[in-house]
């Protein structure tokens, strides 16, 4: 087995564990104002998306370095993964919602998992065919915005859906 499936396959574990483990982290601190820049402060859809945004930025940090020399477009490919897995939380969340009328736990679950392991997988295939080389600078680019958007509107969010709590029937 290849360095890169190796880093890939360790890479999907710490971000599953850490991501999950993230959701409560902010509890966990009492709060704190830090924590809740990286981690979960609320239930909505905004706020989960960092289960994955931050765990696997973390993991691209220490991998990048380490497997660059071998694996030349790896630097292109972990903003383009992890754009890809930030988006489809969303994606997938509000079209599930959207087919069933409300959300479940475990389909939520399902949700984080599958976007850790196709953008994994999809940071993998690119990292090998360097399809991604050419937008590295957009893509680093279009990660440092969203990377300062979650730390904008941790506190300060916006009053549309991604936002919000999501809404179960015996809510409303």
């Amino acid at each position: 087995m290849n360095r890169l499936k190796i880093y890939t396959i360790i890479g999907i574990f710490f971000v599953l564990i850490l991501g999950t483990l993230s959701h409560f982290f902010y509890e966990w601190s009492n709060d704190n104002f830090v924590i809740g820049l990286f981690t979960p402060v609320n239930e909505s859809t905004w706020e989960h998306m960092k289960l994955f945004f931050f765990p696997t930025l973390l993991y691209a940090l220490f991998t990048i370095p380490g497997l660059q020399k071998d694996y030349p477009c790896i630097a292109s490919a972990f903003p383009a993964g992890i754009l890809l897995g930030t988006l489809l939380i969303p994606v997938i969340f509000y079209t599930y919602t959207g087919i069933l009328g409300n959300h479940f736990l475990f389909l939520d679950i399902a949700t984080f998992i599958f976007s850790v392991i196709f953008s994994f997988f999809c940071i993998y295939r690119w990292t090998l065919s360097c399809k991604m080389k050419h937008h590295q600078f957009f893509l680093c680019s279009l990660l440092c915005i969203v990377l300062i958007s979650f730390v904008i509107f941790s506190y300060n969010p916006p009053e549309i859906g991604l936002f919000a709590d999501p809404v179960t029937p015996s809510q409303s």
